[in-house]
């Protein structure tokens, strides 16, 4: 399924997948950066036909961000109608008590992603992504939605879902996640894919590099994530490298389309110096005593 929506996963992570789908349980996804764990979460929503609603995490998010807020606006001009009306003032009491309940009643919600997820005709993938960069406490806020497919409101109660959302959890690990929320639900590494997959996943979304220059830019990739860099590529910038030494007409990679495009697969300026200061030309002399450009090129 995954496969037929140009995602090439590992059996390990397609397999995680499956249970997760066939246990109901939501399903959390560590690994560096750019490696595709919120792309899976793209990818399932398509193959599956079904809404993706998104969450992404920041520091300082809350709960009015991630699941509800009151509409104050409305509750602010119902106060007004009925004091134009004057409900309250001829009913004392009871009048006061019928507008607070309207003030705080379900049509008062408006719905952030959290609860969107649970109010939706039809199972959605819910997407909490990049967990790690939210603060701790939100993680318990969340096992209640986890664990229930439920949340609660407490001035209405607690609102449960008809069809219970696809959950993916998406962390980079620049924090340890809490076991109380690991233990409700399962769990994947997504690596960095090998050599022969990751060629693979450029003759899908990067067709126009050709074998040759395809072959070359993979290798050039796994051999640069073995050095102490201060940020490894991730697949998405090996296809953007793929994508952009075909918009340069570069057929095969040299010494200066290497130079010319670092800032498109590197992110930090310490990791293009260290390339420009002679690794890249050592990778490309590697490739070479390999036959990997020779050979390719002739």
């Amino acid at each position: 399924m995954l496969a037929g929506q140009d995602y090439l996963a590992s059996r390990q992570l397609a397999t995680a997948v499956f249970l997760a789908l066939e246990l109901g349980r939501p399903l959390l996804l560590e690994g560096e950066a750019g490696v595709g764990k919120t792309e899976l979460a793209k990818v399932l929503a398509r193959a599956l036909a079904t809404p993706l609603i998104r969450l992404q995490c920041y520091e300082g998010l809350d709960v009015a961000s991630a699941a509800y807020e009151w509409n104050v606006a409305r509750q602010m001009l119902e106060i007004r109608i009925a004091e134009a009306a004057h409900q309250a003032g001829p009913e004392g009491q009871k009048g006061r008590e019928r507008l607070l309940a309207g003030l705080y009643s379900r049509e008062m919600l408006l719905e952030r992603p959290l609860l969107q997820a649970l109010t939706q005709p039809k199972s959605p993938v819910l997407l909490i992504d990049e967990l790690d960069r939210a603060d701790e406490p939100f993680e318990a806020f969340l096992l209640e939605v986890l664990a229930e497919s439920q949340l609660t409101v407490p001035e209405i109660g607690t609102i449960r879902a008809t069809h219970p959302p696809i959950v993916i959890l998406t962390s980079n690990r620049t924090r340890e996640i809490h076991d109380a929320l690991k233990r409700r639900c399962l769990y994947a590494w997504v690596d960095y894919p090998d050599a022969a997959r990751e060629l693979e996943i450029i003759r899908r979304k990067a067709a126009g590099a050709g074998e040759r220059l395809g072959t070359q830019v993979v290798a050039f990739v796994q051999r640069a994530r073995r050095l102490d860099l201060f940020k490894a590529p991730g697949v998405a910038e090996t296809i953007d490298w793929a994508n952009a030494l075909v918009a340069l007409d570069r057929m095969s990679l040299d010494p200066q389309s290497v130079s010319d495009t670092l800032g498109v697969l590197l992110k930090y300026q310490e990791d293009v110096a260290r390339l420009e200061g002679g690794a890249s030309a050592a990778i490309l002399d590697e490739l070479r005593a390999e036959g990997i450009l020779d050979r390719l090129a002739s």
